[in-house]
């Protein structure tokens, strides 16, 4: 990682996620979510959708029910996976992977050992199925490693499950088993060991909230139902006079 002050690539992530995240979400929503093509449509939920937000049947019921889910969930939470783990290797702290099913490779600052590294987002981000393909991953690749006189001195605490937020407690069970195994190291004590600051997470977690409240967010969600409401109103996909 490049020699930068804790202040300085506190920065420099900050306006990776204002950039690649907050504003590529926002320009989303209202330049692609709020057109009706991008939207596969199943017509009886979302008749039974556009009743439970509008009480009735109506082309605003059928806007919301597509839009609130699309830019409220999967599209912020999909770009969200994919540029954090794009941000670690674009910022140079940490390394793309070259191990199939690692996402980084970093030194870590605490005991100076290298960590192969498969990131996620929070402490409940995974479900029971996930548990032991994850662990079978990781023994297959260690096994795989260990043939090559490079790994040879590599361990099990070395290839890492590292998950963004939260705190040790709130680890779901799921993690506690992956655990046993293999090191899940989340939230402060994550970003420490990438970063070699500290208090780097608090300061992160404060610098986001400030840019957060500082976000212009154009009224997204009332412009992008308006722009896609327009669209289903004179559809042919739509008939709002059968009642």
């Amino acid at each position: 990682m490049p020699n930068r002050t804790e202040k300085e690539l506190l920065i420099e992530i900050v306006e990776y996620f204002n950039l690649y995240i907050f504003e590529n979400h926002i320009n989303a929503a209202l330049k692609v979510h709020s057109k009706l093509k991008s939207y596969n449509i199943n017509p009886i939920v979302v008749k039974y959708l556009s009743k439970v937000l509008e009480g009735n049947y109506n082309a605003v019921g059928v806007a919301k029910a597509l839009y609130y889910p699309r830019v409220l969930g999967t599209s912020i939470n999909t770009s969200f996976g994919t540029r954090i783990q794009n941000m670690f290797v674009d910022l140079k702290i940490g390394e793309g992977s070259l191990i199939k099913g690692m996402d980084i490779e970093f030194i870590d600052k605490i005991d100076n050992r290298r960590k192969w590294c498969q990131l996620k987002s929070g402490p409940n981000t995974i479900n029971s199925e996930d548990v032991k393909p994850l662990i079978k991953k990781f023994t297959d690749t260690i096994n795989l490693a260990r043939t090559n006189k490079a790994f040879k001195n590599i361990n099990n605490t070395d290839f890492i499950v590292g998950v963004l937020y939260g705190e040790q407690n709130e680890l779901s069970m799921h993690y506690k088993v992956i655990d046993k195994t293999h090191p899940v190291i989340i939230g402060k004590d994550f970003w420490h060991r990438v970063t070699g600051f500290p208090s780097f997470y608090d300061g992160l977690v404060d610098s986001l909230q400030r840019l957060i409240n500082n976000i212009d967010t154009q009224d997204l969600i009332n412009k992008g139902v308006e722009e896609l409401a327009k669209e289903i109103e004179s559809s042919q996909l739509f008939d709002f006079n059968k009642l």
